[in-house]
């Protein structure tokens, strides 16, 4: 149902709650009080119908009926058309859901459109109920009740960005490769908090400034410059963390090529010590290379007398040159001789 709430107030009590909207109209032209209905996403039938009956300005209605506004108050003569930036911590999923509300304030009449769950309006119509001197100033103080509400809801919304922030600085610290994905979500959230948050204060101010043209009451104006202060509170703390999570990712940034530089340090150091031991493994093995061609050459040198007296030291009758005289020296002579040949050309060749 649309409608969540509709009363009819006069010296600060409600004397009606009409159980439809031309009952509502009825009752205060009969009454002579304010009437103070809260809709919570309605139709565009249900906003025209209200514009109808309180002559409300067709711009005013046109950003009712578009929604997506940004925090602002503007006057159609004796009418305020305010929006507000609602805001709620929502601590299962660690986000900040924002939501849209828009009031219209007459002379004798409040209208609140809701498009969110925040804020609860139904707190501030108690609170207001129980304090008819309060709400005997009449719409005014309706606005003041709003926005109070309204900026104290973001109190949770704070405390849990400061939370999510001592978190990310855990995770910056700690290596965590999802931490640059979270400072960017949670200064999403942030700079949209700071849009809902920011013009408040410029609302404020503008009351302030109407409050003796309009007769507020001085009491109402100090409240109202209460909340005024809160809401400088609450934007400071804002443009705090924006840049504490600005100051986040240039320190991400500059973890990262730190470790890019250390691993590619690492990687020089691991490919020197690849390269040395390739080094060293290439002289042993030029070091083994030369072992081996001298115990070759050495080998050849040997084998050449060996094979000669092999050959002769055969049992064979018939040998050439077995019972020639000079045939024993003339095999040493071949011995010798082959061997100095050999070691002479292994010597040329640099193999020994």
């Amino acid at each position: 149902m649309p409608v969540v709430d509709n009363g009819v107030y006069a010296g600060g009590k409600r004397v009606e709650t009409p159980v439809s909207l031309a009952e509502t109209f009825e009752t205060l032209r009969r009454r002579n009080g304010m009437a103070w209905i809260g809709l919570y996403r309605p139709s565009r039938d249900e906003i025209r119908t209200i514009a109808e009956e309180f002559d409300l300005h067709h711009l005013a209605v046109e950003d009712a009926l578009k929604g997506h506004q940004r925090s602002k108050l503007e006057r159609y003569g004796d009418t305020l058309f305010v929006v507000l930036r609602p805001a709620r911590y929502i601590d299962a999923e660690e986000t900040v859901e924002f939501g849209e509300l828009h009031l219209f304030v007459g002379l004798e009449f409040v209208v609140t459109i809701r498009h969110a769950e925040s804020p609860d309006l139904a707190a501030v119509r108690r609170r207001l109920e129980h304090q008819p001197e309060l709400l005997a100033q009449g719409p005014h103080a309706v606005l003041y009740a709003m926005l109070d509400q309204v900026v104290d809801e973001y109190g949770p919304v704070i405390a849990g960005l400061e939370n999510d922030i001592d978190e990310i600085e855990d995770q910056l610290f700690g290596g965590d490769p999802e931490v640059s994905r979270r400072i960017y979500a949670l200064l999403t959230e942030v700079i949209e908090f700071q849009r809902a948050v920011q013009p408040l204060a410029g609302v404020l101010d503008a009351l302030g400034r109407g409050s003796d043209k309009y007769n507020v009451d001085i009491e109402l104006q100090r409240l109202l410059r209460d909340v005024l202060d809160h809401v400088l509170r609450v934007s400071e703390r804002a443009d705090a963390f924006r840049q504490v999570l600005q100051n986040a990712l240039t320190v991400h940034s500059t973890l990262t090529t730190q470790r890019q530089n250390d691993e590619m340090r690492r990687l020089s150091e691991a490919s020197l010590e690849q390269n040395e031991e390739m080094r060293r493994l290439s002289e042993v093995s030029l070091e083994q290379s030369e072992e081996v061609k001298k115990i070759s050459s050495w080998a050849a040198i040997l084998f050449a007398p060996t094979l000669i007296g092999t050959i002769y030291g055969m049992n064979f009758d018939t040998m050439p040159e077995l019972h020639w005289t000079y045939g024993y020296p003339a095999a040493v002579a071949a011995m010798v001789a082959m061997g100095f040949g050999l070691y002479t050309i292994f010597k040329k060749k640099h193999w020994l």
